[in-house]
């Protein structure tokens, strides 16, 4: 029978002379050491979203160093629109993952993280608008095209073998085209009016076409603790790299950084407005390929393992 260390004190004081007691006062830290310490407040659950044609697999590295570093975590790697099925209609793959992510976020009163990788991200920053009661503490976008993408990639000329960056505009502003995740994140600077018209997803929870949830959206996504952005210039596949922290290109093709950025400077979805209260957390990593973001060690460690709580 485990006996508290008060109950003890109180037991001595029955059978032993005042004057012992008094003598004992020095050893009462050692003392409460042998008492058994209550334990340490468990670590928030990590819900982890893949990128195109990933699947849970592809982050078993990223699951060891949590385990690692954050024993006892639970860390769910949502297996989902693995491989071709990733190519699916973006909203279409909110709706699937929202589903999922709810029932754990019920079990988790004090919130959870997301870990949302490439593709993953923009899903993720779709739930953080939809999900009216999300308890999202830290958002982790790591290496996600948030602004859009515009770069000849393996991805796209094995989707769209004859076509161009400079003329998939064609194929991406079509109701045809937007039945692709691709399409849905396709941002062409040249094309800024054909972009806002027929982009059913990115336009959207960017704020950059009216709509009548925009209001809500603007709410819930920052209902967020942290935005940690997570990218690089050696990513190889996000063109232009520094989308990943909602830089884009204008129409010469200069990049214009995020504080540049019109969704930024409206205010359209809550950038600014995060950025003011401290929220939005930068790391750019040199030196990663975009294969590598979820194995690297020390990235895991710099940019992604403090905001684990």
């Amino acid at each position: 029978m485990k006996t508290s260390c008060g109950s003890m004190l109180g037991l001595w004081g029955q059978r032993l002379p005042a004057a012992w007691v008094l003598l004992l006062l020095p050893f009462l830290p050692l003392l409460l050491l042998a008492v058994p310490a209550p334990h340490r407040a468990s670590y928030k659950p990590v819900i982890v979203v893949h990128g195109l044609f990933d699947s849970s697999y592809s982050f078993r590295h990223l699951l060891e160093y949590i385990n690692e570093t954050h024993p006892g975590t639970v860390v769910t790697v949502l297996d989902l629109f693995d491989g071709r099925e990733s190519l699916r209609p973006l909203w279409e793959q909110v709706q699937g993952f929202r589903e999922a992510v709810v029932p754990i976020m019920a079990k988790a009163p004090q919130g959870v993280h997301l870990i949302c990788y490439s593709q993953g991200g923009l899903v993720c920053r779709a739930l953080l608008s939809v999900m009216d009661d999300h308890n999202v503490d830290s958002f982790i976008s790591l290496s996600s095209p948030q602004m859009g993408q515009y770069g000849d990639t393996d991805y796209l000329k094995w989707l769209f073998p004859t076509s161009m960056r400079s003329n998939l505009y064609r194929i991406c502003y079509s109701p045809w085209g937007q039945e692709f995740s691709i399409c849905n994140y396709w941002h062409d600077p040249h094309h800024d009016d054909l972009y806002l018209n027929a982009s059913s997803f990115l336009a959207l929870i960017n704020g950059e076409r009216d709509h009548p949830n925009a209001t809500v959206w603007r709410k819930n996504f920052l209902r967020v603790g942290h935005l940690v952005l997570i990218g690089g210039p050696d990513d190889g596949v996000i063109t232009p790299w520094q989308s990943s922290f909602f830089g884009f290109y204008d129409a010469n093709e200069t990049v214009l950084e995020m504080e540049e950025q019109l969704v930024y400077l409206r205010d359209s979805f809550g950038l600014k407005t995060l950025l003011a209260r401290g929220a939005i957390v930068r790391c750019p990593m040199a030196g990663i390929s975009h294969t590598a973001w979820h194995s690297n060690r020390t990235l895991y460690e710099t940019c992604i393992e403090p905001w684990l709580s």
